[in-house]
């Protein structure tokens, strides 16, 4: 496998046979080698040294002494002891725990932690985003309450088992060999500009995302659909999928009223983009469709 994308690689053992052992959960929450990744309405508590982000590792015996543990989620075994994460909705009082961290923007964190630590807070902010939105059953409305460590919220009520949700998103590099068409959206800064992406629909494959996706924002026609890697993309819960798509006919043009500006860029202009030359501005780094359009310009 080759360089994985940020947000991904968390390294850990996620420990699925363990799940539904209740007494093997007790036993690590009361262990006092366990830890808790702590996001604070999704952004997570980080340490700052040496100018990159570590998120903090809180003794899960801490939270409990401060009754903040409230659902914790099973993430895995890190080599160093079990790890959980923890959603607080309100700033705790002063917890020597915390050992000065902050609360920190995701793709902040995202952005200057390493490898496994942002793969790390993807998986935590996956879960934690996931059971904030899912308090109640989508087939009867009653209260659900979490089961299974985490990966299941269960229904008194009706009895209806529920399951993490992961939206899949295919983002694609369009070229024509020599140019690469990309779009922006008016929310974004000044000249920036991506590749196009959007969600996949019911009874569609991703190649058909692909096509489909590229004739509605920006009216051409793709063939020779290739993919390339992958991306988490824990905003609130997305998978990034990310293809290579040869033009194969139309006139670019503004079909989505979502985007702003469709156009062709030549390999030369995105070399001097990457470079921080000119007005054109790509992705941050941490994207997907960075590494799209870097692998592309070579």
């Amino acid at each position: 496998m080759g360089e994985v994308n940020t947000f991904a690689g968390a390294g850990l053992d996620r420990l699925s046979r363990r799940r539904t052992d209740e007494a093997w959960l007790r036993a690590r929450l009361a262990d006092p080698r366990s830890r808790a990744l702590v996001l604070l309405r999704g952004d997570p508590y980080a340490l700052r040294a040496d100018g990159a982000l570590r998120p903090a590792r809180v003794p899960v015996a801490a939270l409990a002494e401060q009754g903040l543990l409230h659902e914790p989620v099973l993430l895995g075994e890190d080599g160093e002891g079990t790890l959980f994460a923890v959603a607080l909705e309100h700033e705790p009082p002063a917890l020597a725990a915390l050992d000065g961290a902050q609360p920190v923007g995701l793709r902040e964190a995202g952005a200057s932690a390493s490898q496994r630590d942002g793969g790390l807070l993807a998986y935590a902010a996956g879960m934690l985003n996931w059971h904030r939105t899912h308090r109640f059953c989508a087939r009867c409305a009653s209260p659900t309450r979490m089961a299974e460590a985490g990966f299941v919220r269960a229904c008194p009520a009706c009895g209806a088992l529920h399951h993490p949700r992961t939206d899949p998103v295919v983002i694609m590099l369009v070229h024509d060999g020599e140019r690469a068409l990309l779009g922006r959206q008016p929310s974004w800064p000044e000249g920036r500009y991506s590749a196009l992406a959007g969600f996949v629909e019911p009874g569609e494959s991703l190649e058909e995302a692909v096509a489909r996706e590229v004739r509605e924002e920006a009216g051409v026609d793709v063939d020779e659909i290739r993919y390339r890697s992958s991306q988490p993309w824990p905003f609130p819960s997305s998978l990034m999928l990310g293809f290579f798509a040869r033009h194969a006919g139309g006139e670019a043009r503004i079909s989505d009223p979502e985007l702003e500006d469709v156009r062709w860029f030549t390999r030369e202009e995105l070399r001097a983009a990457a470079r921080g030359e000119g007005a054109l501005m790509l992705p941050p780094r941490l994207a997907i469709a960075r590494r799209l359009i870097e692998e592309w310009i070579g």
